[in-house]
């Protein structure tokens, strides 16, 4: 049976518990996050400073605020402001129900808060949505999205996931695309095509194909962040989405990374099966307030100068290989 102290700790993980001494005896793991240094042992009152109502001084002037809101902040993060319940726990100490107000984007942010940080039903991670008209909201509210895997859009994932694969999938896509599109943060876009591909499929039938399709989606999972966004857009079409990652020499690795685990031959019951990948690169700091539509566009052309020069390779958009395939003097149809 479980305690009620963890049952506490699930269903209110922004909530400190006081014994009657005002010593923290235990903490949410919401709470846990918020703080460098393990609290649990410490005054409460050397641990938060209560702003409103002042004057808070001892454990009695906090205990006679029980049944009331009160605006406090912890000392060694001064900057977030938290709003707390006093809550008389019957055995001679309180409990502090925390939660954010309008400090909630600059909380998640600066303490990686995650969904699991909040209770059920509070409705702070809601608030992040109704910020979407401001620039560093948005950027808080898509890295929040990325990290949470698609926690938000919860309702939608079933449309949004390649269901081959468990990536995302081309609407997933073009809906983070929007959200991208509205706020400041930097990115880089990978296309990625299998080589090859047509091959297995054609010679080993689809079932092995349906395995290879897998196994891709699996070594990019491990080569990826937990902010980036997975895509299969296509039959053997891939799309990788690096928010606030425009370093080409972290994006180069993560491509040969791809690469080389992608190339590696591997077995499918009896059958010998070799592919390779090849990536194009756009970034947004390569075109001045460039649509993201654009920089995918772009990552598409340096694509296909990947598959033109070789295959198993990646190559970055430069203004050389032009704004559109016919640039290229190539095929529209990709070589497989």
């Amino acid at each position: 049976m479980i305690s009620q102290q963890d049952l506490l700790k699930q269903l209110r993980p922004l909530h400190v518990l006081v014994r009657s001494t005002g010593h923290i005896t235990s903490s949410g793991r919401g709470f846990a996050k918020m703080s460098a240094d393990d609290l649990v042992g410490h005054r409460v009152l050397e641990a938060f400073e209560v702003l409103q109502p002042s004057g808070v001084a001892n454990m009695s002037g906090l205990r006679a605020l029980c049944g009331q809101t009160v605006r406090l902040r912890l000392r060694n993060s001064p900057d977030i402001t938290l709003r707390g319940t006093v809550i008389d726990d019957e055995a001679e100490g309180l409990i502090l129900d925390l939660s954010f107000g309008i400090a909630i984007v600059d909380a998640v942010q600066k303490f990686d808060l995650t969904a699991q940080d909040f209770a059920p039903s509070d409705l702070a991670v809601e608030l992040l949505f109704l910020q979407e008209a401001k620039s560093s909201a948005m950027a808080a509210s898509f890295s929040l999205n990325a990290r949470l895997d698609g926690a938000l859009l919860a309702a939608e994932s079933e449309a949004m996931t390649d269901g081959l694969t468990g990536l995302h999938n081309r609407r997933a896509f073009d809906n983070a695309m929007a959200r991208l599109g509205q706020s400041q943060t930097g990115y880089a876009i990978l296309h990625m095509d299998l080589d090859l591909f047509k091959h297995v499929n054609d010679t080993l039938g689809h079932a092995v194909g349906d395995v290879v399709l897998k196994r891709v989606a699996s070594i990019m999972r491990r080569n990826t962040r937990k902010d980036d966004l997975l895509v299969r857009s296509g039959g053997d079409e891939f799309i990788i989405l690096c928010p606030g990652l425009l370093d080409t020499t972290r994006l180069t690795g993560l491509s040969n990374n791809l690469i080389t685990q992608i190339s590696e031959p591997f077995q499918v019951e009896d059958d010998d099966v070799a592919i390779s990948a090849s990536i194009g690169i756009g970034t947004s700091s390569l075109i001045a307030n460039a649509s993201p539509d654009e920089i995918s566009e772009i990552a598409d052309i340096a694509l296909y100068a990947a598959k033109r020069s070789g295959r198993g390779r990646h190559v970055f958009w430069t203004a050389s290989l032009g704004t559109s395939l016919s640039d290229l003097d190539m095929p529209h149809v990709a070589v497989r």
